[in-house]
């Protein structure tokens, strides 16, 4: 069985996590990327071809001139919509790409939870720096409308606050669109789900400390092996809305007076090496059970355990290996690299 792995930069989860999965699950693995050489040297026995990954059509066309597709899956922020634009094309079992889109653009996932009825944000998009938004509702959060990572996240207080900001992200960034929305009190938590498209499991999640504002730099994470009942009811009804169910998905989320309300959803398994972290944790075959659903052949629906790990575990972010800490990078350099 032939599976095509999507992917920009070479990471952890693919290099420890996912690709030893797909050896054991005897999946033939070609690995798409716009860096061949990079990934060719992290392992120079998988077959490594140079794709414009970012343009499904490129995707398809490298599929169709190649061995055919068993299955097409990432766990790169940026191409869930690629890969299941892909998936579909081929007949493959794979996420709904009208999701990953919502998803992965901030500014259509907080329309379309307003739309459900399950949660309003106020919400706007930008695309040059302003002093305008003097009816906003201060402090607000400037993001870039499909970032990562807490990279170019700030919060402002004030129309000039957010004319300055603004221009020094459109600086580093130019062509982007930012995401201006009012700012969410409260704990920021994750959750981490996988499902097969039928049943989807909650393994549990992390509870984030950040730095202090205006900047968002995750600086530890504890592990929380389930979180009370009514907040997970609560965002799993925004994640329904949003579509999202199939294989795994990374939810952060913050609590205020009881309330639940989402900030991102990333439609993978969570990175920086927690996703090692919870396998070990939970003692399951995460890797293999996240991208089995996505085969053409895959098996019938496997049970994942309850969480078997202790109540807490911290790590300092962005690595798992609670033993090795990370000094925090400048406040204007990105955090990590990209996913």
């Amino acid at each position: 069985m032939r599976l095509y792995l999507l992917a920009l930069n070479p990471t952890d989860s693919v290099t420890e996590g996912f690709l030893p999965a797909a050896g054991r699950l005897g999946l033939d693995v070609t690995v798409l990327t716009d860096q061949p050489e990079a990934h060719h040297a992290s392992y120079p026995n998988v077959e490594v071809l140079a794709c414009d990954v970012r343009d499904f059509r490129a995707v398809v066309t490298r599929i169709s001139t190649h061995h055919r597709p068993d299955a097409v899956f990432t766990n790169s922020d940026h191409l869930q919509t690629q890969a299941a634009l892909a998936a579909a094309y081929f007949g493959l079992p794979g996420k709904d790409w009208r999701a990953t889109l919502r998803c992965k653009d901030k500014a259509e996932m907080r329309r379309r939870l307003a739309d459900a009825g399950v949660d309003t944000v106020w919400s706007t998009e930008i695309t040059e720096p302003t002093a305008a938004l003097t009816d906003a509702p201060y402090p607000c959060v400037v993001k870039p409308r499909e970032g990562v990572a807490s990279e170019d996240v700030v919060l402002v207080d004030g129309p000039e606050e957010l004319a300055v900001h603004s221009k020094a992200i459109f600086d580093r960034r130019p062509g982007t669109v930012l995401v201006v929305e009012e700012y969410l009190p409260g704990e920021l938590h994750t959750l981490e789900t996988l499902g097969d498209g039928r049943v989807r499991h909650v393994l549990g999640g992390f509870h984030t400390e950040l730095s202090p504002p205006p900047y968002f730099v995750e600086e530890r994470l504890t592990f929380v092996a389930a979180h009370p009942e009514p907040v997970v009811t609560q965002v799993l009804a925004q994640l329904d809305s949003l579509g999202v169910g199939f294989g795994a998905c990374h939810t952060e989320f913050v609590v205020h007076e009881g309330r639940a309300r989402i900030i991102e959803v990333n439609y993978r398994a969570i990175g920086d090496q927690c996703d090692l972290l919870l396998a070990g944790l939970l003692e399951i075959r995460l890797f293999e059970h996240t991208s089995a659903p996505t085969s053409a052949n895959r098996s019938p629906r496997t049970s994942v355990p309850a969480p078997t790990g202790p109540p807490a575990w911290s790590t300092r972010a962005p690595t798992a290996r609670a033993s090795s800490p990370k000094p925090r990078p400048p406040r204007n350099s990105p955090r990590r690299a990209s996913i």
